[in-house]
């Protein structure tokens, strides 16, 4: 007798799962051992050896791997999108569910900035940081060029400049340029505007909503493909990443730091979300409604997300996950994953309010309750103008960085602010915590979807 479909799904699932997470052990031994090596290497011969295999790393993890899974998120979240908000059908439940999606966002986020500020004040890393350490890290940052553009460029562009560019970003001047930069928030805007007219053409939409439903179901199948790539992917992405920043960061100055902030999403990701899930979410068919089987079945989107650092190229997997192995309806995982993927950012808001305070902290700068509360509200706001890609939240941290400067040296004209520069005490580690901040980023998508299936009947 032929096994069930069902049951081959989970036994195919099982060994995906196995195999992606046999390629993130393997990744970090191989990336470590690459730079152990790196510092013994004085034979020219040695050294492009190295270098070759970091190259291969890039190419395998980002070429192949990530240009994959990028190639599908632009088709994706635009037809996923219109059969969501074809699916849903009537307008108001529509904006019923959109509005009780941008609470849960809001809502989630703001926890877990709460999280890391009364982490961070009750540990106080930054008090362990010395005026040397300082001066090392402020000369380091003035060495990565790349990054001190980018960073001083979203300083300049201050907080307000970081809303209008969101909203510029909703209402795109040409979709279709939009589409071909990768951009996912216009191309969200312009389904759902899309959608809603479709369901109210009559009749005739019937040609238009198939067609979008069949498109869809064959992007599936392409990202259930691509998946197979994944122990491959990680592999490589986390061997370079490792291989270039190491694993004795964790034994460093900045450790306590770093455990902070990882003591932090393992709160808000094994303990509030869950939590929020049990409350919110449904039963399952069986009656279940247990979270952490749900994190369970959310697996192969966790360890992609601290593979690939990105939100957005995880997005592929987080469906095929919640759709096919959790039974999270197309209406709910078309309208709240693609969405969540651009602006729901937990882990982010949380590692961002956790790094500002630690810099002030280094710097000797008090902050009074009234300023935990600006950077609670702020790291928030810059955690949704953060894009879903590597390190993006590093950048957006300036703004909260910013603010905090300006609130106090209003109150204290005679305090120096925190410059810059400081964020070279951060960088060289902001690799390794972007892995695990963008796994709550995605998780927290997750629990979104499975909870606003509710309203999607």
């Amino acid at each position: 007798m032929w096994p069930k479909c069902d049951e081959v799904l989970m036994r195919s699932s099982w060994i995906l799962t196995i195999l992606i997470l046999i390629g993130l052990v393997l990744g970090t031994i191989v990336g470590q051992l690459l730079y152990d090596q790196e510092y013994s290497l004085t034979q020219p011969e040695s050294q492009h050896a190295h270098a070759t295999a970091l190259a291969v790393f890039t190419f395998l993890g980002n070429t192949v791997f990530m240009g994959l899974l990028k190639m599908l998120i632009i088709p994706l979240v635009a037809t996923s999108v219109v059969v969501g908000v074809t699916s849903v059908g009537d307008f108001r439940k529509l904006g019923r569910i959109g509005g009780w999606t941008l609470f849960y966002y809001i809502a989630t986020m703001l926890i877990a900035v709460t999280i890391g500020l009364v982490l961070v004040t009750t540990f106080q890393p930054g008090a362990k940081i010395d005026e040397q350490r300082r001066a090392e890290a402020e000369a380091s940052y003035a060495q990565d060029s790349d990054k001190v553009v980018a960073l001083e460029a979203k300083q300049a562009e201050g907080l307000m400049g970081a809303v209008r560019g969101l909203v510029s970003q909703i209402i795109p001047l040409n979709v279709v340029a939009a589409a071909a930069k990768g951009q996912p928030l216009p191309i969200i805007f312009f389904s759902i505007f899309f959608g809603v007219v479709v369901t109210m053409i009559g009749p005739r939409n019937r040609i238009i909503i198939d067609f979008f439903g069949a498109v869809f179901e064959v992007l599936m199948k392409m990202v259930h493909a691509v998946i197979w790539l994944a122990p491959v992917g990680v592999f490589a992405l986390l061997a370079w990443t490792v291989a270039r920043i190491g694993l004795t960061v964790f034994a460093s100055a900045i450790s306590t730091y770093m455990f902070v902030v990882l003591l932090g999403l393992a709160i808000h990701g094994l303990v509030v979300l869950p939590l929020i899930l049990k409350l919110f979410a449904r039963p399952g068919p069986d009656g279940s409604n247990s979270p952490y089987r749900f994190m369970h079945q959310m697996r192969q989107a966790i360890m992609t997300a601290i593979g690939t650092d990105s939100s957005s190229a995880t997005l592929p997997v987080t469906m095929e996950c919640a759709t096919e192995l959790n039974g999270v309806s197309k209406q709910s995982a078309g309208f709240v994953l693609p969405l969540g993927s651009t602006i729901n950012m937990d882990g982010t808001a949380l590692y961002e309010s956790v790094a500002v305070v630690f810099l002030a902290q280094a710097y000797g700068m008090e902050l009074g309750l009234a300023t935990l509360v600006l950077i609670a509200i702020t790291a928030t706001l810059a955690a949704v103008g953060a894009a879903g890609i590597p390190s993006a939240g590093l950048v957006t941290m300036v703004i909260v960085l910013d603010a905090v400067n300006s609130n106090v040296i209003a109150n204290d004209p005679a305090v120096s602010p925190i410059p810059v520069a400081a964020i070279g005490l951060i960088i060289g580690v902001d690799r390794i915590l972007d892995m695990f901040r963008t796994a709550a980023n995605v998780w927290g998508d997750a629990v979104g979807a499975k909870i606003m299936d509710r309203f999607c009947d």
